[in-house]
């Protein structure tokens, strides 16, 4: 329950204001069709991050658990700083010309996702708990906790919350998460 509650808390607040958010916002704005968008967003990022999460926990098995640790702590920092770093609308692919909705989305989405920083930070959450399915299912959660509301509520929304703030809360999380790895802390949620 931990590796899911923590994968998914961090990617919805990582996520929030990230080119993959502002990505949903435009598709939605497109298309104006939530639910296959919604349905492309799953689909995507199910599959981009059970890659991801296949490689951190294949990481995890090849490295030792103290070198493999400080190599976490470093990840989680890099991803403190860069939460900080704001996102561009126009740094994805563009959408496919005369795609679906459903298909424009899920091939927009993997490709923007590849090496963005939710999919590194699935690679150091599945590195982390060694599980790949509560990652991913945890990851792909947050996703769609922060990109849901953008597809259906995005312009409201985008006026209404700091995305500053949003990025520091991001970027605690993931500093708190260095430090508690680097401590040899386990959280013990549950």
């Amino acid at each position: 329950m931990e590796a899911f509650l923590v994968s998914a808390g961090l990617v919805a607040i990582a996520e929030i204001g990230d080119k993959t958010q502002l990505l949903a916002m435009v598709l939605a704005s497109r298309y104006r069709r939530p639910v296959p968008i919604i349905l492309g967003i799953f689909v995507a990022t199910l599959a981009n991050h059970a890659l991801a999460a296949a490689v951190g926990s294949e990481v995890a098995n090849w490295i030792g658990p103290q070198i493999l640790r400080w190599i976490l702590v470093v990840l989680f920092l890099a991803m403190a700083v860069w939460c900080l770093i704001p996102d561009k609308a126009d740094a994805g692919p563009k959408t496919i010309g005369r795609a679906g909705a459903f298909l424009a989305t899920t091939v927009a989405f993997f490709l923007v996702e590849m090496g963005d920083k939710t999919q590194i930070a699935t690679v150091g959450l599945a590195a982390r708990f060694h599980d790949i399915v509560t990652v991913t299912s945890g990851t792909t959660v947050g996703m769609l906790l922060a990109n849901v509301p953008a597809v259906l509520f995005g312009d409201v929304l985008s006026r209404k919350i700091s995305l500053r703030l949003v990025r520091t809360i991001a970027s605690a999380a993931f500093a708190i998460l260095a430090l508690l790895t680097a401590l040899g802390v386990e959280m013990g949620l549950f």
